[in-house]
């Protein structure tokens, strides 16, 4: 029940697209220099995500993704069952293919209780309050905080974090983002 780097990956994403304001799509590719994840890698991760109606992808110029409606709810336990399938809470520790109160393993009898403490926690902490937290600088996604990624964004030669609002229909601009650029 230890997490795969995949599921890392996109709990760090996840987090990351919920700092952003509502709609505002995001680039993967500034998603994946911000956490130090490796853009192919991330974006294989992302189409997952997206296809578990957790974000929204957009392409094109403008492109991106940004949370789906009611994102910032999602738990921790949703995004790991998308990512590593709905057997993830029944798995044994030490991966045997039969292992349950019946048929336990060396560590089932210990490990059990653990196993419904996190369980529990999963379960209780959505992407609302981990971003909210990220927010407040009390976490880090990364080495460097929020503040600091903020201001690395608005650098010369970088691409900013927030790139422009959410796109119409299938990454084509509205006519309001359009006269707002003019």
């Amino acid at each position: 029940m230890i997490l795969s780097r995949t599921s890392q990956y996109a709990i760090q994403a996840l987090i990351f697209v919920a700092t952003q304001p509502r709609g505002v799509p995001v680039l993967i590719r500034t998603i994946a220099d911000h956490l130090g994840v490796p853009p192919p890698y991330l974006a294989k991760i992302m189409q997952n995500l997206s296809r578990g109606k957790l974000i929204h992808s957009f392409r094109g110029r403008q492109g991106g993704v940004c949370l789906c409606e009611g994102g910032e709810k999602t738990d921790l336990m949703q995004i790991l069952t998308l990512i590593e399938g709905p057997g993830l809470a029944d798995n044994c520790v030490l991966g045997l293919k039969v292992c349950g109160d019946e048929t336990a393993c060396p560590m089932h009898t210990e490990w059990k209780p653990i196993k419904t403490k996190i369980l529990k926690l999963l379960n209780q902490q959505t992407l609302g309050k981990l971003a909210a937290a990220v927010q407040s600088g009390k976490y880090r996604l990364t080495e460097l905080p929020f503040a600091a990624l903020e201001s690395k964004a608005g650098a010369p030669g970088s691409e900013p974090v927030i790139l422009a609002k959410a796109p119409g229909i299938r990454g084509r601009r509205t006519r309001s983002a359009r006269a707002a650029d003019a």
